[in-house]
């Protein structure tokens, strides 16, 4: 099989071709730097995402801003965002606090992106 896809490993964008069978990548093309090829082989074979939320903070009229520490696999991003819906923190919180440990037992920490008073 053949996939195309934009690289997003760099700011160039690459237009990258993966040829791909039985769960093995047999070649990757277009990609102008290293990590154009890793970032192929992962997006076929195992693709991951960082992940963006809010959380509601009662009393606050805006939410606070967090994102998961690592990675995840991109079949598990809706189970997250659940997590992150239900969750509801309290003041003070600084830049980089855990506010879900473990989210959906992937060792992967949600944290805070920024400071709430």
């Amino acid at each position: 099989m053949k996939r195309d896809i934009t690289c997003i490993g760099c700011p160039r964008g690459c237009a990258v071709t993966v040829e791909f069978e039985d769960g093995k990548v047999l070649s990757v093309t277009g990609n102008r730097c290293g990590r154009g090829e890793a970032y192929a082989r992962n997006e076929i074979l195992c693709p991951v995402r960082v992940v963006t939320g809010l959380v509601r903070i009662p009393g606050v009229a805006t939410p606070l801003s967090v994102k998961t520490s690592e990675p995840i696999p991109k079949e598990k991003i809706e189970a997250c965002l659940d997590e992150i819906r239900a969750a509801i923190v309290k003041p003070p919180v600084a830049i980089g606090d855990v506010i879900i440990k473990d989210v959906c037992g992937l060792g992967v920490d949600v944290v805070a992106t920024r400071d709430m008073k």
